[in-house]
């Protein structure tokens, strides 16, 4: 299993090798500025006590307070939050917003306990690490497996511990707790954004076929965005498996399918498939949405699409980017692609800091906007040093942070 750490700092050395970045301080960035993994004792609806484990990894925060979300899942592991909060700074800096980057996560599995477990478990954490956030500081959101209602939890955890009314030390809220409009689309149609820059670019050629592995809500916005480009969805998968049709998929059908049962296999005029079949179809743009190292040392001289959208984090391992880049396959990384959740939480942050409330209208005009100013930036530096779009959004990532550094 790769480790996602090493991936990390493997991508920053790459990067670093090329733009010639001062050495000192790519050691520094290869360290986060600190973790913590703390005890959360739990007393559990039938009586007895669990222990569960958490983590915070806080990165780098020469350009603002740090900034991640956190996960809940049962493979939660420390080298992977300090991996994310690693991706994290850079993400907010390819993205050019005023964060840092941090991370979280408890090791248990969300869908095995209570609703009233899971609020006590969200409260617990917050009574471990407080001290450690604050609006001006570290400002968590939600990632996989938690949401709005469990950041309004924390956040009422947080204000009740501090005493004070601090909104803003939360993102990715629900509306009535502060939360931003155009947060639920923002991945998704960020991803859109760049992949309509890509296209204006020539990167995708004339097939307008797209495969999305994954049918969450990122997955699923990006489809809506596509959608408008007169794109045709000939594959979506989910944990259980995918779907294909050569003509094109009903989005609408499919997520009233997969609503009622389960699952998207099994739905009417498509033919099932695996979710390995989904990432080796022949289509213009491939789109990993799921889970990380997806693209891999095993199945990437299979990879047949022009272009590659990484909407997950990680999702391709330095062994695939290598096949990839000997065949002139373009791959847009996931620090540009699926940063717009993390620019819709600098606009949340930024309301709740000043008192605003902006319309979903203008949330998303000023999204758009920046995410072609950022893919614009890593298109300037692929040109000038003729390398790849990962190495590209590094270099002017670390340029950014290593300037702040200073």
């Amino acid at each position: 299993m790769t480790n996602p750490f090493e991936t990390a700092k493997e991508q920053l050395d790459a990067a670093a090798k090329i733009a010639n970045f001062d050495a000192d301080k790519v050691a520094r960035l290869k360290r986060p500025d600190r973790y913590v993994e703390v005890s959360i004792p739990l007393r559990m609806d039938d009586g007895r006590q669990e222990i569960f484990t958490g983590f915070r990894s806080q990165h780098n925060n020469a350009r603002g307070p740090y900034k991640g979300g956190i996960r809940y899942h049962q493979n939660v592991t420390l080298d992977e939050i300090r991996a994310f909060s690693f991706w994290m700074s850079f993400k907010n800096a390819v993205v050019d917003i005023p964060f840092g980057g941090g991370k979280g996560g408890i090791i248990f599995d969300p869908h095995k306990v209570s609703e009233g477990e899971l609020e006590r478990i969200s409260r617990g954490y917050i009574q471990k690490v407080y001290r450690l956030f604050g609006p001006e500081f570290d400002v968590p959101a939600p990632d996989v497996n938690t949401n709005g209602k469990i950041m309004g939890w924390m956040l009422d955890e947080y204000e009740k511990l501090t005493g004070t009314k601090a909104p803003a030390t939360f993102t990715g809220k629900n509306l009535e707790d502060g939360g931003s409009e155009g947060r639920t689309e923002a991945t998704g149609f960020g991803g859109g954004y760049v992949l309509k820059q890509a296209i204006a670019k020539g990167l995708v050629g004339d097939q307008k076929t797209i495969a999305i592995q994954g049918f969450g809500n990122v997955a699923t916005y990006l489809a809506e965005a596509v959608k408008d480009m007169d794109f045709k969805i000939v594959a979506l998968s989910d944990s259980k498996g995918g779907i294909y049709n050569e003509q094109g998929i009903d989005l609408a059908a499919a997520e009233k399918h997969k609503k009622e049962t389960g699952a998207l296999k099994g739905l009417e005029g498509t033919k099932d498939i695996s979710n390995e079949e989904l990432l080796e179809l022949d289509v213009a743009v491939l789109v990993p949405a799921a889970l990380e190292n997806a693209l891999n040392g095993d199945n990437a001289d299979k990879i047949k699409a022009n272009l590659i959208l990484e909407m997950a984090n990680g999702p391709t391992t330095p062994e695939a980017d290598e096949v990839f880049a000997k065949k002139g396959l373009h791959v847009l990384p996931d620090i540009l692609c699926n940063s717009g959740g993390v620019c819709t939480s600098y606009y949340e942050w930024y309301q709740n800091m000043n008192n605003e409330k902006w319309s979903k209208e203008d949330v998303l005009a000023k999204l758009e906007k920046q995410m072609i100013a950022a893919f614009t930036a890593v298109w300037e530096q692929q040109q000038k040093h003729d390398t790849t779009f990962r190495n590209a959004a590094y270099i002017v990532a670390g340029q950014r942070i290593i300037e702040a550094m200073k």
